[in-house]
């Protein structure tokens, strides 16, 4: 596994001893045959079948050093035809051409940028209180009615802001580019270069980013 992928199973990585699934690989290195039972296994008792995938993150050049882990299910085919299918993904890379199609709808989902523990007025932009106000101005003057004996959900409350799990629908792919820089990080595709924009350049801005 790379370290990239390790570092997720760790909450301090530079005081761990980075050896997680070690004893696994060893296991499996000296007898293959417990590989293959454990297939078999799958084939024969199991209903849905699920891989796991996770992110080059060395080479988006962010300042973040773990892997994105994520779950994803196998669908179509009879159940050994998924496991097959899953098992010959191990350790292979995935590139986005051959999960995605120009003119394709797909879904988006990701987390909203996180803002903390927010007040009413910037969590649900409820109105504020006039000047001479007792105990403050940024509230809800009233949170609900004697009866029912309880503050309802709709109620505007002070809470978490930002870091929601969040779907997009019916996002279109127009274009699916390869990549425009090498290993070495030199230039060998013009990916931005268009029928109508002639112009020999990269997805990034050629004067750079203001």
């Amino acid at each position: 596994l790379n370290d990239s992928v390790k570092r997720r199973f760790y909450k301090n990585w530079y005081h761990s001893k980075r050896k997680a699934f070690d004893h696994y690989a060893k296991n499996v290195a000296k007898t293959p045959k417990m590989l293959e039972v454990e297939l078999k296994r799958m084939k024969q008792y199991c209903q849905v079948i699920r891989v796991l995938a996770h992110s080059q993150i060395r080479k988006i050049g962010l300042q973040q050093k773990k892997a994105h882990l994520m779950e994803i299910q196998v669908n179509g085919g009879t159940v050994p035809q998924k496991v097959d299918f899953g098992y010959d993904l191990f350790e292979k890379k995935v590139p986005v051409s051959s999960v995605f199609t120009p003119n394709e709808q797909i879904d988006i989902i990701g987390c909203t940028k996180g803002k903390g523990f927010a007040g009413v007025i910037k969590r649900f932009h409820v109105a504020t209180l006039p000047r001479k106000t007792h105990r403050g101005f940024r509230k809800v003057a009233c949170i609900g009615a004697w009866h029912p004996a309880r503050v309802r959900y709709s109620i505007a409350r002070a809470g978490q802001l930002g870091y929601h799990h969040r779907t997009e629908t019916n996002k279109k792919i127009f274009r699916i580019g390869q990549a425009a820089t090498n290993e070495s990080g030199k230039i060998v595709n013009f990916n931005a270069t268009t029928p109508t924009d002639l112009t020999q350049k990269t997805i990034n801005p050629m004067g750079g980013f203001v």
